[in-house]
């Protein structure tokens, strides 16, 4: 038997899992903010309104990997039936949770050393990664093999886009991803970074644009022209806490492309509290992802 799993931090709430009847498959991760320790929970205690309000009044959200013992506990009951491990996960590049996961996987092998373990990394974060797992939900529910599912992610992966403007630059300096000198200037000129998925499983800025609503147009604008229509997949629209925002994106995008099914969805704690109040992201399927602005080290 095929035992499936995902994380929280492809940002599947409860409605979709349920749709793919994945509801109790999800990984855990946790974040923190005021003092207190939280595990993201496909949106069912989520209060976006307190935890972006926290936001706003100065207090700084943080994210953390599972230790060994929280991995252990997901995995091993599986290995102790005999069943073999399917993990969807987000990108590796995100987090280096996975290196303590591999560690587990090792240690496990001493102990059940016919398990079946295998990872499948998508590249990608927040609905990037979630429409993947809903693609390999899909294809285990119809009785795929995992190298049957792989072989179909992997003619998916490179395809899988997400469009990001960010309204609060300082939540990217903070990641690293813009520099003091860049943010600052940009809070002046109100600039707004639009950030995308890279081949190489990054989000990276590639331009800045002048004032969030000729930013968003302009992913928007993008999106419409680049979205394929897939009868699986849905084009996802994404906001932290500006739902006002969202909603006027699936409007104009529902006016030129009516064949698009288009869902909504909050961008939860883990993936908010790098992006910050205010952010818009547009995930879908489309051409291909760019290739990364970064050079290796």
């Amino acid at each position: 038997m095929i035992s499936f799993f995902y994380d929280t931090d492809s940002e599947i709430n409860l409605e979709i899992a349920k749709e793919y009847g994945i509801e109790n498959n999800a990984i855990r991760f946790p974040y923190s903010i005021c003092g207190e320790t939280f595990y993201a929970d496909l949106g069912q205690t989520f209060d976006k309104k307190w935890f972006y309000s926290k936001i706003n009044e100065g207090n700084v959200p943080t994210t953390s990997a599972l230790n060994s013992e929280e991995f252990r506990e997901y995995f091993e009951p599986e290995f102790e039936k005999g069943n073999e491990v399917f993990y969807v996960s987000f990108g590796t590049k995100f987090s280096a949770a996975f290196s303590m996961m591999d560690k587990t996987i090792e240690e496990l092998k001493k102990k059940y050393p016919k398990l079946k373990f295998t990872r499948y990394d998508t590249k990608a974060i927040s609905m990037g990664t979630g429409l993947l797992v809903i693609s390999a939900a899909k294809a285990l529910s119809e009785g795929k093999t995992v190298p049957e599912v792989i072989k179909l992610l992997d003619q998916l992966t490179p395809f899988i886009n997400i469009s990001l403007v960010v309204d609060d630059l300082s939540f990217l300096k903070r990641g690293g991803r813009l520099s003091a000198g860049k943010a600052f200037l940009g809070g002046i000129l109100q600039l707004k970074p639009v950030i995308k998925l890279t081949k190489a499983g990054t989000l990276e800025p590639f331009q800045s644009i002048s004032g969030k609503n000729k930013a968003l147009k302009t992913v928007t604008q993008e999106a419409i022209e680049n979205a394929k229509v897939n009868s699986e997949l849905p084009f996802i629209i994404m906001n932290a806490n500006c739902p006002e925002d969202a909603l006027h994106i699936e409007t104009v995008i529902r006016q030129s492309r009516p064949d698009l099914k288009i869902i909504q969805v909050d961008i939860g704690p883990v993936i908010g509290t790098h992006c910050g109040p205010g952010s818009i992201g547009l995930c879908f399927l489309g051409n291909e992802r760019p290739e990364s602005t970064k050079t290796e080290d």
